[in-house]
């Protein structure tokens, strides 16, 4: 899959057969294979990213999510699941629990990387090519953004460095702000 340049201030970093693209925009416009939902543990909507992507996405998805929380129980922060698209440009929506900020001394850093990797090995598993995150945590959850977008890169790059088949990530980002954050943390990223 050829990657897909887009600008509105997005810069990107290629990773042998993989990128890594960052973007300021709307997940839920997103014409990927996945969308990462940063969810809460009920896997029923709420407010943010979260509440978009069900509003957007239709009924079919919390559905879906009903009965994985039916089947399952809640899902922990850390893990991942996956549904369709419902009525998104994406095909599916992997669902995943961030941690919330309790000041860094908690594993906060690693459940999150523990979201991304999760997330990357679901898509391959489904033989899926291109995802789209969004910055998780970092909204209600309050994980500050300069820290998470560095847990975030890291662990994205080191699973597309291990071989993911997933060829695109992008971090699709609310605002101008975060973007910037984001664009530093890639250019601090080791080659």
């Amino acid at each position: 899959m050829a990657p897909i340049e887009r600008t509105e201030r997005g810069s990107g970093r290629d990773l042998g057969p993989s990128r890594i693209e960052l973007t300021r925009g709307d997940i839920t416009r997103e014409p990927v294979d996945a969308i990462v939902n940063a969810a809460n543990s009920s896997l029923m909507g709420g407010g943010g990213v979260d509440g978009a992507i069900h509003r957007a996405g239709g009924r079919a998805i919390l559905d879906e999510c009903r009965r994985i929380v039916d089947a399952q129980g809640p899902l922990p922060a850390g893990e991942a699941v996956i549904t369709s698209g419902g009525l998104l440009p994406a095909r599916r929506v992997i669902h995943t629990v961030g941690p919330r900020w309790r000041g860094g001394g908690h594993g906060e850093a690693a459940t999150l990387a523990s979201c991304y990797r999760k997330s990357l090995a679901l898509a391959a598993r489904e033989g899926l090519s291109s995802v789209a995150f969004p910055s998780i945590s970092t909204g209600a959850y309050g994980f500050p953004v300069d820290e998470a977008s560095v847990v975030a890169l890291e662990a994205v790059a080191g699973a597309l460095r291990a071989g993911s088949p997933v060829r695109l990530v992008r971090f699709v980002l609310f605002s101008d702000a975060d973007l910037d954050v984001y664009r530093r943390a890639l250019d601090a990223l080791a080659g």
